[in-house]
């Protein structure tokens, strides 16, 4: 396919570098390349191409154009440093008139990677089904989900967790049991549970009475059977039916356990017990990779939430880097809480980091270039950053780094407000509380009070409402409502005129 790449004058030099041999180059009489105009293509009317590749950012129509010089007029993508992954697959992938092409090819693989990944798990075969939940062999990794505690919600409170748990990817829930919990407690928990989701309930705890409980009232899977309990709770367990992960202790190792509740008729994971950093962790990997070696159609039971919840680093990159380690020393069953705020979005993130090593696994390569990751806050690919201009003038810092000061605490008695250090006159229009409830912008003013997701959305309502009449206030909202969306987009908490990450390391 012979391609022509259009451009304007300042990201000729990037344009060129990027397409190489693979296509001609047109620079129009334009600086910048969103400006391109239809008339501008037409005028420059080239020909013998297969395909037009314009700026990914243009929105102009360009199809009439298209049809007066009789080739495919097709958006690029957004940045031309983009070109080089995108003209390679020109060929087979067919570009789209309204949809940049970085945007189109991130759709693509991401369709292609979630259809892999569910026919690489409806064709695998696992040792274990609960409740038609694969668990082990070659089936993806699955999440299970604990709520700390479970017994103490009310019943709209637990199912409500159930609930938004099941809407973050957990393959399973697990109730995790106060020791002074009752009996009665733990039945009524997994009633409810089971009333609010069809994923697989389990109960997690020791005690042979609160065990028993939540087998009678029909959980699917028990946390823990050892050798202080398997005796007593391995027969019903295998009665019932339902499966039991198995520890180590007291005084008996985790092979010994294992083979007792096996005899028993227990279908059986085993749990070696991951640790926490610096207390073990690498000796514990090892411990998996030696049990699985032993024991390798026994599923391994893996405690990611031991390491997120007492790491004070980000636990999305933790995260994927314990799905991969679980994966390679035969980890079946990926455990976490969301027990501090720091761990929070850990069940999402595992659902993804396991979706990502099945991938990877099948395709024999890492887990990176699959059409989906887990990338937050970095990024694969930076942008160009634009040139330093020879004559500029430099705005000087002044004041809190936190700018804004709109809050009732920051008015002056006459009637000046401080943004920046800068002083700034009150808006006669009135003043903005914002904040953040449900994962929702919420932005409270004497007239009205507005609720909604996106900042610019909000923005142009306020504007439509005359509830703005400063520019400089208008600079100071847009600048908030955005720094609040970004706040919900990432799981922070938001304080408006407060910085949403600390600059202190």
């Amino acid at each position: 396919m012979r391609a022509l790449a259009v451009t304007g004058r300042l990201a000729e030099g990037m344009v060129r570098e990027a397409v190489g041999d693979r296509a001609d180059v047109l620079v129009m009489n334009v600086d910048v390349a969103s400006f391109i105009t239809p008339k501008m293509l037409r005028e420059a009317s080239p020909s013998g191409y297969d395909l037009i590749l314009i700026p990914g950012a243009i929105t102009a129509d360009f199809g009439p154009v298209a049809a007066e010089l009789g080739t495919m007029v097709r958006l690029g993508p957004k940045h031309a440093v983009d070109l080089r992954s995108v003209l390679p697959l020109l060929d087979s992938v067919e570009l789209s008139a309204t949809v940049p092409a970085c945007v189109l090819l991130e759709e693509k693989m991401r369709s292609q990677a979630r259809a892999a990944i569910s026919s690489l798990e409806a064709g695998s075969y696992a040792p274990l089904s609960i409740k038609g939940v694969k668990v082990g062999g070659a089936s993806r990794m699955k999440v299970l989900a604990e709520i700390v505690d479970a017994t103490r919600f009310d019943d709209g409170e637990l199912a409500g967790i159930v609930r938004h748990y099941e809407r973050e990817g957990a393959d399973m829930i697990d109730l995790g049991i106060p020791l002074d919990a009752e009996p009665a407690a733990v039945a009524r928990a997994v009633r409810v549970a089971r009333e609010a989701t069809s994923l697989p309930v389990s109960v997690d705890t020791l005690q042979p009475d609160l065990l028993k409980a939540g087998i009678e009232a029909g959980c699917d899977l028990v946390l823990s059977l050892d050798g202080s309990n398997l005796e007593d709770v391995g027969p019903m367990a295998a009665e019932a039916g339902v499966p039991a992960v198995v520890l180590p202790g007291p005084e008996a190792s985790l092979a010994e356990n294992l083979r007792r509740a096996l005899a028993l008729g227990v279908s059986a994971m085993a749990d070696p017990v991951l640790s926490p950093p610096l207390l073990g962790l690498a000796e514990s990997i090892c411990r998996y990779r030696d049990f699985h070696q032993a024991f390798p159609k026994v599923p391994l039971f893996f405690g990611a939430g031991n390491v997120t919840e007492l790491l004070d680093a980000d636990s999305p990159g933790a995260n994927g880097l314990l799905a991969a380690i679980g994966a390679e020393v035969g980890g079946s069953v990926l455990f976490t809480p969301e027990y501090s705020d720091k761990a929070h979005g850990s069940i999402r993130e595992l659902r993804r980091a396991s979706e990502m090593v099945h991938l990877a696994g099948a395709r024999g390569t890492p887990p990176k270039d699959l059409g989906v990751d887990l990338l937050v806050l970095k990024e694969k690919r930076r942008r160009p950053e634009a040139e330093m201009p020879e004559e500029f003038v430099v705005v000087e810092a002044c004041g809190r780094g936190g700018g804004g000061g709109e809050g009732v605490d920051g008015v002056d008695g006459d009637g000046t407000v401080a943004v920046g250090g800068r002083r700034m006159e009150m808006d006669p229009a009135g003043s903005f509380r914002i904040g953040v409830a449900k994962g929702k912008i919420v932005v409270i003013h004497d007239a009205v009070t507005l609720v909604g997701g996106s900042a610019r959305d909000l923005l142009a309502e306020i504007v439509d409402r005359g509830l703005i009449t400063r520019l400089d206030h208008a600079g100071y909202l847009g600048r908030e409502l955005e720094r609040a969306q970004t706040a919900i987009v990432l799981g922070r908490s938001y304080s408006q005129d407060e910085p949403l990450f600390s600059t202190k390391n």
